[in-house]
């Protein structure tokens, strides 16, 4: 298998009639590609951005010709989970409940883990954050927007938090040690204190206006980037409907494969 990595000069590269079956594009910059009459049944994307990208094809069960699906997408996901949509609103009261319902859909999910067995909580799915690894990242989002953005602590940061992959580089600065494999009571007990640091956040900004800008963003802001207080408040309860979406999809495929060795036992 060829890899081709940061050295190699890719711009403007032509694959005509390429087989590239099983090919894996990780942190690949992609900025104006273009596919014609090509096959990508199967495909999977993981934490890709789409921005601006226009699609025409055959696409069994997504419909993108001329349409705007991203409404239709979120539409779905807020019937699937309610409370979701209330994540986005400015109103503090109602992102807070939004905050309580997602929390709510965490302990279920965390009761489905537990039935398939103590280690349920660490297995990955396709390279996928496993449900312990994905509440080491809410702590991480918790840590980066709330107490260092908005609380303006300086080592805000859990050792044991899990960034995003394109600021891994970054975290020693802030103490967080990547190899670090905390046992799930510690991440829980980890989590659970940033949310009730957040839920007094919500209770000191009670009367204030939280339209203007937060006085700090998380150290990966980009220079200049601004968000308003509800917003950056608001990431948390975004962050824990969007992770859950992908850990219970994870989870149901563990689910299926347990399924899968008790059918096949007898």
């Amino acid at each position: 298998m060829t890899l081709f990595g940061p050295d190699d000069e890719l711009r403007g590269a032509r694959l005509v009639e390429a087989d590239m079956t099983g090919a894996t594009f990780r942190l690949t910059k992609l900025d104006g590609v273009r596919f014609d009459q090509s096959f990508m049944p199967g495909a999977v994307m993981r934490g890709v951005d789409l921005t601006d990208a226009d699609i025409d094809g055959q696409i069994t069960g997504l419909r993108v010709n001329g349409v705007d699906v991203a409404p239709l997408v979120e539409a779905e996901l807020d019937r699937r989970y309610p409370g979701r949509e209330q994540a986005r609103s400015a109103d503090l009261a109602e992102q807070r409940a939004s905050l309580d319902a997602a929390l709510a859909a965490w302990d279920a999910h965390l009761a489905r883990a537990a039935a398939l067995g103590p280690g349920a909580v660490d297995d990955q799915v396709d390279g996928e954050w496993s449900t312990a690894q994905t509440l080491r990242h809410l702590v991480f989002a918790m840590d980066g927007w709330v107490r260092y953005g908005l609380r303006g602590i300086d080592d805000a940061f859990w050792y044991a938090g899990l960034p995003f992959t394109e600021y891994e580089p970054e975290v020693a600065a802030l103490g967080v040690d990547l190899t670090a494999t905390p046992p799930l009571a510690e991440t829980l007990e980890a989590h659970a204190d940033r949310i009730a640091q957040v839920y007094a956040v919500y209770d000191s900004l009670a009367g204030t206006d939280v339209t203007v800008d937060a006085p700090r963003l998380p150290p990966w802001a980009p220079e200049g980037f601004t968000r308003a207080v509800h917003q950056s408040i608001g990431v948390v309860a975004r962050e824990h409907w969007a992770h859950l979406q992908f850990a219970e999809r994870d989870l149901t495929t563990l689910e299926g494969r347990a399924g899968r060795l008790v059918g096949g036992a007898g």
